[in-house]
C-alpha cells in the first residue's frame, strides 16, 4: 500500500463525505459488504470508514464478506486494529451465518472482467444468482433495513438502436447460449430476485447499474482495456489496442461512482434501478491517445497488436450510451474529467 494510493484515497474519500448526503442514516449501524476485496465495494468500505472517524458520533460497524484471506490483509491493511471492520473469510454463494444483527447488506461480490467469463462461466454467474439468494435470505432472516444490489450495464445486452440514450426501461437481446452471456443473464436474474423478494417478502431492494468504471485499487491484471492502458503506461510501454479502437464507453472515475452508489443508497426509490455512469462516452483509441498526451515525457505511442488471450471474451456491442437522467434527478454528478480521473488511478500505482 504505497503513499500515493493512501493520499489519493484520502482525497477522495474527502470529497465523497462532502457531499450533501442523508449520511446519518448509516450512522450506528451494522453493515454487511459483500465482494468488499473488489475496487469498487472497497471504496465503500473506506467511505464508511472514513465517515466513522470525522463525522459519526456512534460509529457504523462494517461486516466485510471476502474469499481471500491474503488480499484482503494487503487491500486493508491501513485499517488493522479497527474495531468497526469485521472480515467475513467465505465464499457468498455459501450459506452465510451471522449471529449479530445486520441493517444494511450491499451486495457487489461478484466477477466484472470478460478475462475471466470463457475460463470460469459458471465462478461468473453463481454469485449473482446463488449469492444473491444467501444474502436475500439473511435480508428475510435479520429484517434489514434497505437492500443494494450491485448489477452492470451489461443487462441491457444489444439494443438495436444503439444511438439513442439507454434509460433503466430499455432492453436489447442478450443470447443464452453465447458463453459471455454468462454476467450479464445472471446479473438480470439477481436484479429479479431482488424484485420478487421486495414484493414477496418487504425487502427493500434497490439496483445499481455501473458501467465502466476506472480507478484506484483496480487490479492492473484483470484483463479490462483501461487497465492494461494503465499497466503499460507504468511500465513505459506503447499503448497496445487489440481493436481497431472504435468501440465506445462511458469511462466513470471511482469516486464519482461511489458516490453514485450511496445516492442510490440513501436517496433511491426501493424497487428501482439506477444507472451509474459518466456522461460522456469516449472511444478507446481516444482514452489511448489522452494517456499517451498526459504522460509526454514518457514518448509513448499508441499500437495495433492480436489479442493472444483465448479466454478473453469480447464483447459485440461497440457503444454503450447510458442514460443518467434518473440518478441525476436524486442530486448525483459527475465531477472528475477522463483526464484527471486516469491521472489519479496512475499515479496512485507509482
Amino acid at each position: 500500500m504505497n503513499e500515493n494510493f493512501l493520499k489519493i484515497i484520502n482525497e477522495d474519500l474527502s470529497f465523497i463525505a462532502d457531499s450533501d448526503l442523508p449520511w446519518e442514516e448509516l450512522e450506528g449501524k451494522n453493515i454487511l459488504i459483500t465482494g468488499a476485496n473488489g475496487a469498487l465495494p472497497a471504496y465503500m468500505v473506506e467511505t464508511i470508514l472514513f465517515l466513522n472517524k470525522n463525522k459519526f458520533a456512534k460509529k457504523a460497524t462494517i461486516f466485510a464478506l471476502v474469499r481471500e484471506k491474503v488480499k484482503a490483509e494487503k487491500r486493508f491493511k491501513h485499517h488493522f486494529g479497527n474495531a468497526n471492520l469485521k472480515f467475513i473469510f467465505q465464499d457468498v454463494c455459501d450459506k452465510i451465518n451471522l449471529p449479530e444483527k445486520i441493517d444494511i447488506i450491499i451486495h457487489a461480490a461478484s466477477i466484472a472482467s470478460p478475462k475471466y467469463y470463457g475460463q470460469n462461466p459458471v465462478g461468473t454467474l453463481l454469485p449473482n444468482v446463488l449469492g444473491t439468494y444467501n444474502l436475500l435470505g439473511l435480508a428475510r432472516e435479520k429484517n434489514v433495513e434497505s437492500f443494494l444490489f450491485f448489477s452492470a450495464g451489461a443487462v441491457y445486452g444489444k439494443i438495436q438502436n444503439d444511438s439513442q440514450l439507454t434509460d433503466e426501461n430499455t432492453f436489447g437481446s442478450i443470447n443464452p447460449l453465447a458463453i459471455e452471456s454468462c454476467y450479464p443473464e445472471s446479473k438480470k436474474m439477481g436484479e429479479n430476485m431482488c424484485y420478487a423478494w421486495l414484493k414477496q417478502y418487504e425487502i427493500q431492494t434497490k439496483i445499481v447499474r455501473p458501467f465502466h468504471t476506472y480507478g484506484p485499487g483496480i487490479s492492473l491484471n484483470d484483463g479490462r482495456v483501461f487497465s492494461d492502458f494503465v499497466k503499460n503506461i507504468l511500465n513505459n510501454e506503447n499503448i497496445i489496442m487489440t481493436s481497431d479502437g472504435s468501440a465506445r464507453r462511458p469511462f466513470c472515475y471511482l469516486a464519482d461512482a461511489t458516490l453514485g452508489f450511496f445516492t442510490v443508497l440513501l436517496k433511491g426509490e426501493v424497487g428501482e434501478a439506477y444507472n451509474v455512469a459518466a456522461d460522456e462516452e469516449i472511444s478507446i483509441k481516444e482514452l489511448a491517445e489522452t494517456l499517451i498526451k498526459l504522460f509526454p515525457e514518457k514518448n509513448l505511442k499508441a499500437i495495433f497488436k492480436e489479442n493472444s488471450d483465448k479466454n478473453y471474451v469480447q464483447t459485440k456491442i461497440s457503444s454503450y450510451s447510458p442514460d443518467t437522467t434518473k440518478i441525476k434527478k436524486l442530486g448525483w454528478k459527475t465531477n472528475y474529467s477522463i483526464e484527471e480521473g486516469f491521472k489519479r488511478m496512475t499515479e496512485s500505482y507509482q
